[in-house]
């Protein structure tokens, strides 16, 4: 049986195409059938007069699988890390075809020609925000629990992160991209990553009600006055999370950054200069670049920066190391393989870092004309 076709769950109704995420037990991890899926489905879409609006969700763990309580609280915790390690360790070229197909995705949803409207509910993460950040319209609840974790895995915050990140206010980006810390969903609206925050127990309605619009111009209506409108209290949240708490990660390096952070004093500033010193310290060097370019960058440019990025992890040649002693192969192994959250990084120390590492993540490995993203527009 293809995946695809119990992981993806897709439907038309009232002028509406309605994707339902249903890989619960792997918290809707995508996997390259899913990607691919994915990508079909919405490029048929795009072209199907039948349909003028899309919605996607995610299904969790609770209640007999298509029930209501097993709809919604769960969008999507990533791409498959176990596949990565795997295909990484067998030189699997599908590793490559997946993130190529993923980022073509992510491309396609920013520029959809058509609303999409994502039902951001629990956990949202990784590739989950992937496909979602290019939405038109982006509800979270206040179960929503969103993050980019990728420098735990030693990977870097991918699926456009270095984009939409890099526009969150003042230097939230660097702090979300470097940390990989959880925000919730009034956050996620306070610095421009959800645009509403919505009660969880309302979506079964508000998913519903897209149904019933029957055009573009209707949807565009009913979202303006019954959705955000009506819960426009979420965007009040700002205050509580002010960007100048964030100053310290405007510094020009890393080593620089954990330093203020640890002179402030403050408990949480503390705490945060702990978690950057868990990371991987050579994919925080390249994640600070990586969020300091993609500011100027289009989404195109980024994305195939970010395909450049990824090679580099996998098959790091300039450092001589591909398969395990990849710090990403190393840092899934430790994480979700292994289990014993001890990953051995290489260089160890923050302070060892030298640009002569972190610079080559910045060459494309394919020569002008060939690079597997050149055609995003």
């Amino acid at each position: 049986m293809n995946p695809s076709i119990t992981e993806i769950q897709t439907t038309v109704a009232g002028g509406v195409g309605l994707i339902t995420l249903n890989r619960p037990k792997a918290l809707n991890a995508l996997s390259l059938a899913m990607v691919q899926a994915l990508l079909a489905t919405l490029q048929a879409w795009r072209d199907d007069p039948a349909v003028f609006a899309v919605a996607i969700r995610g299904s969790n763990k609770i209640g007999r699988p298509g029930s209501p309580e097993a709809l919604f609280g769960g969008f999507c915790a990533g791409g498959d890390i176990r596949f990565f390690h795997q295909a990484a360790l067998a030189g699997d070229s599908a590793l490559d075809d997946f993130f190529t197909e993923e980022y073509t995705l992510n491309h396609l949803i920013h520029n959809y020609p058509k609303p999409y409207v994502a039902f951001m509910d629990g956990i949202v993460m990784g590739g989950g925000m992937g496909i979602s950040q290019g939405a038109s319209l982006r509800i979270v609840t206040e179960r929503t629990k969103m993050a980019m974790p990728e420098t735990g895995i030693g990977l870097f915050p991918d699926v456009g992160g270095g984009y939409f990140l890099s526009r969150c206010p003042g230097y939230v980006g660097e702090y979300l991209a470097l940390t990989g810390d959880t925000i919730g969903g009034d956050q996620a609206v306070a610095w421009g990553l959800a645009d509403v925050c919505v009660p969880s127990e309302l979506l079964p309605a508000l998913w519903a009600a897209l149904m019933t619009q029957g055009s573009v111009e209707n949807l565009k209506r009913w979202i303006a006055t019954n959705v955000i409108a009506a819960h426009a209290d979420s965007t009040g949240a700002t205050g509580q999370f002010d960007i100048n708490n964030f100053a310290s990660f405007g510094l020009g390096s890393i080593s620089s950054i954990v330093a203020a952070l640890e002179a402030t004093g403050t408990k949480p500033a503390r705490s945060t200069a702990a978690t950057l010193r868990h990371r991987s310290p050579l994919m925080l060097h390249v994640v600070l670049e990586q969020i300091r370019r993609a500011r100027s960058m289009t989404l195109a440019d980024d994305l195939r920066m970010e395909r450049d990025l990824v090679q580099h992890c996998f098959y790091t040649a300039h450092l001589e190391r591909s398969g395990h002693a990849s710090e990403t192969v190393e840092g899934i192994r430790a994480l979700a393989i292994d289990k014993d959250y001890k990953p051995v990084w290489n260089p160890a120390r923050i302070a060892d870092v030298t640009p002569d590492m972190v610079a080559p993540f910045f060459a494309s490995p394919w020569p002008a004309g060939t690079h597997p993203l050149k055609d995003l527009a």
